[in-house]
Parts: C-alpha cells; structure tokens; sequence
C-alpha cells in the first residue's frame, strides 16, 4: 500500500508520515484498539490531532492502515513462507516465522493482529471486523499454498488443505498470546517444531 498520501494544499507537512504511521503500529500493537487514546497517538506520532486526522483520517481509519504497515512489516514472514519450495518448507517457515515475528526485544510481544481488537465494545465493531478478516485471510493464503502443494504432489492426498491451514494458524496465534504472556523465543521455537514433528508431511 502507498506509504504516504496527498494532503490538502496548503502549507507542506511538517513530519514524516511513514515514521508516524511505524510509531502508530507499535502503539496499536502494545495497547490494542480501544486501550489506545488519540492522545496516545499524537504523543508517540509527534504530531497534533489536526495532522493525524489530515494525513491519516480518524482513530479506525488510522488502525486499518497500521494493520497493513504491519502486513507489510513485523507480519510479512507469511507472505516470504508461501515463496518456500516444498510444504514441509512452507509450514516451518510460518510457524517460525511467527515465533520471530512476536519475540522481537525491540518491538512489543505479540501480534498486533491477534490482540489489536480480540476484546472490544459496540462502538469498535469495524476494527474488530477488520482484524477477523485479516485473520482469516491468513488461513485462507496457508490453504491455497497448501493446496496447490498437493496438486503438485508434494503433500499427500488425503491431507486437507483447509483443515491443515486452520490447525497451522491456530497455533500460530496461539504462539503469538504466549508470546505476549511472556514466554520466550527459545521455548516457542521448541513449540513450532513440535507442531511440524506431528504432521504427516
């Protein structure tokens, strides 16, 4: 997605919109939707309201495009783990990818999709909406991949892709709320490859 947008004419933007937007993501991702005020943002943006709301709309409309900079970002090992020659290949490329993705010291633990909006009010449904979604478009890409792995015979018949799929992300997300309840990376690894031991592949 465009990483910077126009904004009205008038006198030029006095910030860097990408550098606020990576700002935006860490907050969304370590305090949720609803646990994150516009003054949260506009403190860790460095900006005033009037700029946030010119350059990146409202508080939902500034969550949906910190959830694709994350996409892009922290979450782009699911995308690189469909590129993986084979399926064993692709299935340990996710589950780890996942691991490193939630474990990073320098970033919150966790996963910004997982925890964004997993407890919101009546007045937050859309981002809700949106991160349901984003969830399970991510089962929906594991099965595609997986399904042409095994038209192409490199996964067994009788496996289901759909199923497999839901099973993968299910503990990929599962990773990603121990993550955030502080287990470690070297404990989430030895998890991942647990998962892989147990498949038919």
């Amino acid at each position: 997605m465009p990483t910077t947008e126009s904004v009205p004419t008038g006198r030029p933007r006095g910030f860097d919109a990408d550098q606020a937007l990576d700002r935006a993501v860490e907050v969304f991702w370590r305090q949720g939707y609803e646990g994150t005020s516009l003054g949260d943002l506009t403190e860790a943006m460095g900006i005033g309201k009037p700029s946030l709301y010119a350059a990146f709309g409202n508080k939902e409309t500034l969550f949906a495009k910190a959830l694709a900079r994350y996409t892009e970002g922290p979450a782009a090992y699911a995308a690189a783990a469909f590129s993986q020659p084979t399926a064993k290949d692709v299935i340990r490329a996710f589950l780890q990818g996942a691991v490193l993705a939630t474990t990073q010291p320098a970033r919150p633990a966790g996963c910004l999709g997982v925890q964004g909006a997993l407890a919101t009010s009546g007045t937050a449904q859309q981002p809700h909406d949106l991160l349901v979604e984003w969830r399970n478009g991510a089962r929906t890409d594991l099965a595609r991949r997986l399904r042409r792995a095994r038209d192409e015979g490199d996964l067994a018949e009788d496996q289901d892709p759909e199923r497999l799929a839901a099973y993968l992300t299910t503990v990929t997300f599962g990773i990603a709320v121990q993550a955030a309840s502080g287990m470690g990376a070297d404990e989430l690894h030895a998890v991942a490859e647990e998962a892989l031991a147990g498949l038919r592949l």
